[in-house]
């Protein structure tokens, strides 16, 4: 839980739980707590610790205020604001795709355009552009873009680009 503390000169700073609160410091950890604190304050106090942190990094949307309209009012805008000093907790990350067979792609869901397009450039002598056109009703932009992207760089597979003896554009697999 991060816990905020307050100086004399209005200045707010956020600590985790592993970091040490200054004893010198008020601190708060909930906008209850705040408002709390702040009960005993007059009110010409909040639009100077307001103005303390607006206009700077993170708080560059927030604009001077010479007053608030009552001391809620104030405790919930400054609550609000110094949410930005919270740091965003870390999104976990995805595991990527385990390879499943010889040519270490992981197998796809039947009846997929991924399954259709692999299934035609594991053949021997490959599937043309036109053919997986064809099967995946997709343009040769987005065939390309696939083969590259997908199968090349997200499953590992190395996919082979040749021209067949009538000229036509084939693509097959090679195990890496």
């Amino acid at each position: 839980m991060t816990t905020f503390a307050i100086a004399t000169d209005n200045n707010i700073t956020a600590f985790t739980a592993a970091e040490q609160v200054p004893l010198v410091k008020d601190r708060f950890a909930t906008e209850k707590e705040f408002a709390k604190l702040s009960a005993d304050w007059p009110l010409t106090r909040f639009p100077d610790v307001w103005n303390a942190f607006a206009g700077v990094v993170p708080f560059d949307s927030l604009k001077p205020v010479k007053k608030f309209t009552d001391r809620k009012t104030a405790v919930s805008r400054i609550w609000k604001a110094i949410q930005a000093l919270t740091p965003a907790p870390a999104a976990p990350k995805k595991a990527r795709a385990t390879k499943d067979d010889a040519t270490g792609a992981k197998g796809a869901r039947d009846g997929s355009k991924k399954a259709i397009v692999l299934d035609l450039i594991r053949r021997p002598d490959g599937a043309s552009l036109k053919e997986i056109m064809n099967a995946t009703d997709w343009q040769a932009h987005s065939v390309r873009g696939f083969i590259s992207g997908n199968l090349g760089k997200k499953m590992s597979l190395n996919v082979e680009s040749f021209k067949r003896s009538d000229g036509e554009r084939a693509y097959r697999t090679a195990v890496r």
